[in-house]
C-alpha cells in the first residue's frame, strides 16, 4: 500500500515554528493548490482553491523556519495523517495534514528573499530512510547556442 502526496503551490501563513527543549524542531505551515474548472454548459472557467497544512519535522523544520516565508513557492512530497481529539466542550475535531519527507523552493522569486545565499550544509531526513535535499539557490538556465552542430 502507497501513502504517498505531491503537491505544488503557495504558501499560505508565515510558518509555526515550535522548538522543543531536546532542541528538536516541528515547523507548520498552510499551503495553497488551485486548479481550473470549465464548465462546457456556461463556457466559463473557475478556480478551486484547496488548502492543506504541512507539518516539517527535524532539518527540514530548520529550512523552513530560515527561508520560507509567506508567498513561497514549494515542491513537497509526503504522507497524508489523519488524527481526530474531542475539545473540554465535547466537540469532536479532525484534522488531515501532511507530513513533508521531502521539500524543493521552486520559482524566481525565493532568489531574491535568499539574497544570494543557499543551503549548502546537511540536515537529518524528515523520516529514515529518505532522502532530503539541501534547498538550493535557482541558478540560471544555459545560454542556447545560435547554430546547430548535430549531423543530422
Amino acid at each position: 500500500m502507497v501513502n504517498k502526496v505531491i503537491l505544488v503551490g503557495r504558501v499560505g501563513t508565515e510558518p509555526e515554528v515550535r522548538i522543543f527543549e531536546n532542541g528538536g524542531k516541528i515547523a507548520r505551515l498552510r499551503l495553497a493548490t488551485s486548479e481550473r474548472i470549465f464548465n462546457p454548459t456556461t463556457q466559463q472557467q473557475t478556480e478551486h482553491t484547496e488548502w492543506h497544512t504541512l507539518i516539517f519535522r527535524r532539518g527540514l523544520a530548520g529550512v523552513v523556519e530560515m527561508y520560507v516565508k509567506k508567498g513561497t513557492q514549494l515542491y513537497v512530497e509526503g504522507r497524508i495523517r489523519s488524527r481526530q481529539w474531542e475539545d473540554a466542550s465535547g466537540v469532536q475535531h479532525i484534522a488531515v495534514e501532511i507530513y513533508v519527507d521531502d521539500m524543493r523552493m521552486i520559482g524566481g522569486r525565493n532568489r531574491e528573499e535568499i539574497s544570494g545565499q543557499s543551503v549548502s550544509g546537511e540536515y537529518q531526513s524528515a523520516s529514515p530512510g529518505v532522502s532530503a535535499e539541501p534547498v538550493r539557490e535557482m541558478q540560471e538556465p544555459l545560454p542556447v547556442p545560435e547554430t546547430d552542430d548535430l549531423p543530422f
